[in-house]
């Protein structure tokens, strides 16, 4: 399914942040898991590359804070980056639990029926390289499965949007935003995005607007409270990127 700027949205309202939010260790095939068994039916994710090109699952540039591996992920290949342990950080329930590939983490949500937000997170100076491997990939798998709603290509890296677009223009891409800086709904527009991604706290009846009128959504990161979704919502905002998945039900 090609999702164009003002056409029917086809992803769900709600959105479980790295899998399952602080539930579960980030980015991992568990977190995915969990997400699903509180009723989530789309998750988010941060990809990035190996040392030999591979797009796999990671927030930060270095392993530290989430593996037992230490220095910058992209220095290590794949085969290393997949024998690391990615959950006992976490707690012990999830020790050994692994590093997850794009691969995987594609069959996982075709056989789950699962709706997915790619957050194409690049390793500082990969950002076009980045872009183009994790569309191509993804445009690959969903192709292949010919099943299953494209996955939405997100990041707050213009090159990398704009390589992913040039790559595979029919996925869906939405820009990600920490500010509503000057421009942003232009950077949006010239970069083919039908949606944009910003700071809750950031949005507002104006600007909510202007991107409605615009023909794009508007998605929030990181919703966590009662009253931010309350007041969410009656803005008109679209959806909902959130660590309490045991606080809200997607049902709502």
């Amino acid at each position: 399914m090609t999702v164009a700027a003002g056409q029917a949205w086809p992803y769900p309202r709600w959105i479980a942040h790295r899998g399952a939010g602080h539930l579960a260790p980030e980015n991992t095939l568990a977190a995915f898991r969990l997400g699903a068994s509180h009723g989530y039916r789309m998750v988010e994710c941060d990809v990035k590359l190996s040392a030999d090109g591979v797009p796999f699952l990671l927030h930060d540039a270095t392993l530290d804070r989430t593996t037992n591996g230490q220095g910058l992920a992209a220095e290590l290949a794949w085969d290393e980056l997949s024998r690391l342990d990615a959950g006992s950080w976490h707690s012990p329930a999830f020790a050994g639990e692994s590093l997850a590939s794009l691969e995987a983490v594609a069959h996982h949500c075709l056989d789950n029926a699962l709706a997915l937000n790619i957050e194409i997170k690049p390793t500082p100076g990969s950002e076009s390289l980045t872009g183009t491997v994790v569309a191509n990939v993804a445009a690959r798998f969903w192709a292949e499965a010919q099943q299953g709603t494209l996955p939405l290509l997100s990041s707050f890296q213009p090159d990398a949007l704009e390589a992913a677009h040039v790559a595979q223009a029919h996925l869906p891409r939405a820009l990600l935003l920490d500010t509503l800086q000057s421009g942003w709904l232009e950077t949006a527009l010239r970069l083919g995005c039908v949606a944009v991604v910003g700071k809750h706290t950031h949005w507002d009846a104006v600007s909510v607007q202007q991107a409605h009128s615009a023909g794009l959504r508007v998605l929030s990161y990181t919703v966590n409270k009662a009253s931010a979704v309350d007041r969410l919502w009656a803005l008109g905002t679209d959806g909902i990127i959130t660590d309490r998945v045991d606080l809200f039900s997607p049902a709502s």
